[in-house]
């Protein structure tokens, strides 16, 4: 063999000499890591679906929002082999994130869109563990959540939960925890319904309907208001008002009004409206010269009567509506101011075409109007 050729086999050798020296210091830089770092197991919870013994009668689960202040890792756990104390927790998480918690309540249970739509916030979810003397992982799970009830883009806040569970275990796979995680939600969930199936019948926010009812609102003994009764006409002494510096012979002053008495009873908000037509005698009066004439008495009747008319008209209008649970007095207060503007009108319109009660051909042609509008609302 050439020296030349000599010298190239022993370069070859070499390098592969120090090749596997490299290597081998590798592996056994590797191994070292390998004995002096913890193990931990990787992976994520997969949250497992379940039918739950529920049947909800009243809602379904519209949605579920991540309101956590922390929102880390749901589970803060110890190491696969290893729960010596002072060892520390990983972090894990569901396989498909927060999402995974709408998931599984949406194909664990019923939904029913016909039924109250509610809305889950999630305060607080997760479960930190801690090593025992006796080498075991103890932990401690906690779930904090808030129910709303969503209607169209509002929400009412109606009930909180608040639970905790605490278990033991031996060291093994993160997956392990996920029946406590499991079965939080569920005791969650098994609270709201026993909740909302006691409330129903009885919390007006969970109505279903709206029946409204009228009366007529009286008071006795008489005070100083007269209240409309075809049994009560005005008198001259219903006129104790001081008598301005006026053209006119006489004055009312009568209006429209009403109470509102609220029920909840089988779901359904029941209303009672209590229609006061009235006037106060201290704000009516009448010059002496005019006292005991039936012609100027009878014009101020009609004033109440046209008073009368507007109210029937206000009760007519809510009972051609269906009432919204969620804003029942919104229309009952805007057919109110309508009703009340249309008596305005009709005040005026009565004294322009009477003179007020000067023109006895218009005064009569008023009379014959207001009997036969009071007659066909079942007044007179």
């Amino acid at each position: 063999m050439s020296s030349n050729v000599f010298d190239f086999v022993m370069i070859v050798l070499s390098r592969k000499r120090q090749a596997l020296k490299f290597a081998i210091l590798i592996a056994a830089i590797s191994a070292s890591y390998a004995f002096i770092l913890p193990t931990y197991q990787t992976g994520e919870i997969i949250l497992q679906d379940e039918h739950l013994n529920i049947t909800p009668k009243e809602f379904y689960i519209a949605n579920v929002i991540d309101d956590r202040s922390d929102r880390r890792a749901i589970a803060w756990l110890l190491p696969f082999n290893n729960t010596e104390l002072n060892t520390k927790t990983a972090p894990f998480d569901f396989s498909s994130g927060f999402g995974a918690i709408k998931r599984f309540i949406q194909n664990s249970m019923l939904q029913n869109t016909a039924l109250h739509a509610i809305i889950i916030h999630i305060k607080r979810f997760n479960i930190a563990e801690t090593a025992t003397a006796n080498g075991q992982a103890e932990g401690k799970a906690e779930l904090a959540a808030t129910f709303d009830l969503q209607q169209g883009d509002e929400t009412q806040h109606l009930v909180d939960y608040d639970g905790n569970a605490n278990y033991t275990r031996n060291a093994g796979p993160p997956q392990d925890v996920e029946p406590t995680l499991r079965k939080m939600l569920e005791n969650s969930l098994l609270y709201f319904n026993t909740w909302i199936n006691k409330q129903a019948g009885s919390d007006i926010r969970l109505a279903k309907s709206v029946s409204v009812s009228f009366s007529d609102y009286s008071e006795k003994p008489e005070g100083d208001t007269v209240y409309y009764s075809v049994n009560r006409p005005l008198a001259w002494d219903d006129f104790r008002g001081g008598v301005p510096n006026s053209r006119y012979a006489a004055e009312v002053s009568p209006t429209v009004g009403y109470n509102e008495q609220t029920e909840v009873k089988n779901g359904v908000i029941r209303l009672n409206l209590e229609i006061k037509v009235c006037l106060p005698k201290s704000a009516c009066w009448a010059k002496e010269s005019v006292r005991g004439d039936a012609y100027t008495l009878n014009h101020e009747q009609r004033h109440f009567d046209l008073a009368k008319i507007a109210a029937i008209h206000f009760v007519q209008k809510i009972k051609s509506e269906e009432l919204p649970v969620d804003n029942y007095d919104g229309p009952i207060n805007v057919d109110y101011l309508d009703a009340y503007r249309q008596m305005d009108t009709l005040q005026r319109k009565y004294d322009a075409e009477t003179t007020h009660g000067l023109d006895h051909f218009a005064q009569e042609k008023w009379n014959e109007r207001i009997d036969r509008e009071l007659k066909q609302l079942g007044v007179k």
